[in-house]
């Protein structure tokens, strides 16, 4: 059978011998230039073909080479371990990384939150983990869970994870630790000088216990807020808990530790998220009588709030990235105090009290700047009610008779908060506003209450 070049060759013969001599000369020197030219690229194609056959069996070979230099139980050199570490310390730098491999970190908490943040600091090289948690794997937190496989429910989540992490990077010392953490047991399963706990309990009560112990004590924490009920990754923050915004398990944590004699200090991941679509999971029928049965433990929740498998895990990765950046002294980090706003929070913090004063007579203002940060940005999303974005805005009171609260604060430009505030005492609002201004206010309104109701009964 003929190659495209022979027909090629036959076609551009016949095409010469119908033209003169002249003509002809040219077509050939064009023709001989072609299928040169043809010849080149088809050797090309085949010599890479044949690279890449080499390459691809090359690379098997190699990789069949490094599986077999690493017997079970698997056991690395170190120069294999350097190799497996090999871009956390051209990121970080050997000295760092140094300390790295020398620090103790100690997670309490092993869901979801806190095997992410686990695995993480276990990939990066950190010399010595240790993992409290009482609980077992179930079926429905493998959404969530970091390493935790079907064949893993019904054991200790610590006992899972360890035996997963020795196959992920055996030359760190994992420690698993099946038990309660509280003030009683704080002494043993805290022992041994860690450089960093990580906070991953999702009781409030154990949380308080743990924060205040490494508080007193002078031991680095960083404390995970609540992971359950939120889908945007986006709103995810690290702050210290007095900088948190209007966050319901972070807000419930941050009183309690202020009757603790803590207002600050304690460093947090948590998410200015505050979602409208869920709740907690009802317990079925015939278990509400015997709903202690269904609780791990006696006073833990036996309703949970749902959980996107996602978030979890962002969160506990972003545990590990500040954990690893602390212990190793990265230069120049230092999260953001969310959206750099806080100088506009307290100057419309300044502004509603000075109108709250002069309008209605009030020596105190009901909310603080944290709560004009939630506000101004997660209820009205930074835009007047009435005329939408502004770069001059204020809030005020919606109805002038109700109390200053978070069901009766808007956003308004400070010249539309100032006519609102001069409307006759019995003004219509519907009528002078419209329906669509009015019903607007009143759904979002309407939301934060129940909102406020649902996240009450949570914490």
């Amino acid at each position: 059978m003929s190659t495209w070049t022979d027909r090629l060759g036959d076609s551009l013969s016949r095409f010469i011998e119908k033209h003169d001599k002249a003509t002809r000369l040219t077509l050939t020197a064009v023709a001989a230039s072609a299928l040169t030219a043809t010849g080149i690229l088809t050797y090309q194609a085949t010599r890479r073909r044949l690279q890449s056959h080499s390459l691809l069996h090359g690379q098997s070979r190699r990789r069949s080479s490094l599986h077999a230099s690493i017997p079970a139980p698997l056991t690395l050199s170190e120069k294999q371990i350097q190799e497996q570490l090999y871009e956390t310390t051209a990121f970080l730098g050997q000295e760092r990384m140094d300390k790295l491999r020398n620090s103790f970190v100690i997670i309490v908490g092993a869901g979801g939150v806190g095997s992410w943040a686990a695995l993480m600091l276990l990939r990066a090289g950190v010399g010595r983990i240790r993992i409290i948690d009482f609980d077992q794997v179930t079926l429905s937190s493998l959404n969530r869970h970091a390493v935790a496989v079907l064949e893993d429910v019904g054991t200790p989540k610590v006992t899972a994870i360890k035996k997963h992490f020795k196959r992920i990077a055996p030359f760190v010392q994992v420690e698993s630790c099946i038990d309660l953490f509280n003030a009683e047991t704080a002494d043993a399963l805290l022992s041994g000088s860690p450089d960093y706990v990580v906070d991953a309990i999702d009781n409030i009560d154990t949380k308080l216990d743990l924060i205040k112990y490494c508080y007193d004590r002078n031991i680095t924490l960083l404390s995970s807020m609540g992971a359950g009920a939120k889908a945007d990754p986006s709103r995810i923050q690290i702050a210290d808990i007095s900088q948190t915004l209007e966050e319901p398990l972070a807000r419930s944590v941050r009183k309690k530790l202020k009757k603790m004699g803590i207002e600050q200090g304690v460093p947090v991941v948590y998410s200015t998220e505050k979602p409208h679509h869920v709740k907690l999971l009802p317990l079925e029928e015939e278990r509400v009588e015997e709903a202690d049965d269904y609780a791990a433990l006696p006073e833990f929740r036996s309703r949970i709030l749902p959980v996107l498998g996602t978030l979890p895990s962002i969160f506990g990765m972003t545990i590990a990235s500040y954990v690893i950046l602390k212990l190793t002294d990265y230069p120049d980090f230092d999260p953001l105090a969310i959206k750099l706003r806080d100088g506009l929070y307290s100057r419309m913090h300044r502004d509603l009290l000075s109108r709250e004063i002069k309008k209605y007579k009030s020596r105190t203002c009901a909310l603080d700047a944290h709560d004009v940060g939630y506000i101004f940005e997660e209820m009205w999303h930074g835009k007047s009610v009435i005329s939408g974005p502004n770069d001059r805005l204020a809030l005020t009171r919606w109805v002038a008779s109700e109390p200053l609260s978070y069901h009766n604060t808007v956003c308004m430009t400070r010249e539309e908060a100032k006519a609102h505030e001069r409307l006759p005492a019995d003004v219509n609002l519907r009528e002078h506003y419209g329906d669509a201004i009015c019903d607007a206010v009143q759904d979002r309104l309407n939301k934060e209450r129940k909102l406020r109701e649902l996240w009450d009964d949570v914490f």
